[in-house]
């Protein structure tokens, strides 16, 4: 049980709360200047592994569906001039972020470098493991259960993509990563072996390969 001493206040946790509301809300932005600049988020030399496929077609219907909401809603509320411009704020806002949030997926995907691995997901996630810190990178399909932890007991750290993962990673030694949010959930954990999600894992070991094989 977590010892009461070591939880965060709720004032910690509100302004954690806002601090990742206010990132998340920027690289929405970022996200979508990427896309419409066509620069992805790749170091130079790497390779970007998409992870997105599993749920592009729900992202894509949830835009869709956002973007005829607008008009609907508008016609609605239209004999109320301030509930409309409030819904219409709101209308684009959401739809907004649903675009970044698409756009994060593309333009911030997986990547394999010089510098080692970088593990993303959306807006948020971003972990970077050092080839120094890897001893082996493997296709291993698992599918896990609904709302298991990014971080078992066992010291490792699984990023699901719809509960599933299909690329192994052992580290030579414990390493520490950081998650956005507060502990337990949240913080740095050290971590013996990684789990990730990649569209085409044969691609990902294929770029891992050459890395590993120079250590």
């Amino acid at each position: 049980m977590t010892d009461v001493a070591t939880r965060p206040s709720s004032a910690r946790r509100f302004a954690s709360l806002a601090k990742r509301a206010l990132q998340a809300e920027l690289w929405v932005y970022s996200s979508i200047g990427r896309a419409i600049a066509r620069r992805p988020a790749i170091e130079p030399g790497g390779t970007g592994i998409g992870y997105h496929r599993p749920v592009l077609t729900v992202l894509i219907v949830f835009i869709v569906l956002s973007a005829i909401e607008i008009p609907i809603l508008d016609l609605i509320v239209h004999p109320w001039p301030a509930v409309r411009i409030g819904v219409l704020i709101l209308g684009i806002w959401g739809l907004t972020w649903m675009l970044g949030l698409l756009c994060a997926m593309l333009q911030r995907p997986h990547t394999v470098g010089p510098t080692g691995i970088r593990i993303r997901n959306g807006l948020e996630i971003d972990v970077a493991i050092s080839w120094s810190a890897i001893a082996s990178v493997e296709i291993s399909k698992r599918v896990d259960e609904p709302k298991s932890p990014r971080v078992s007991d066992s010291a490792e750290y699984a990023e699901r993509m719809q509960d599933e993962t299909n690329i192994l990673i052992e580290l030579e030694r414990p390493t520490p990563i950081r998650l956005p949010g507060l502990a337990p959930r949240g913080g740095v954990h050290e971590v013996t072996r990684v789990r990730l999600w990649a569209d085409d894992p044969r691609a990902f070991l294929d770029a891992a390969r050459p890395f590993l094989l120079e250590g």
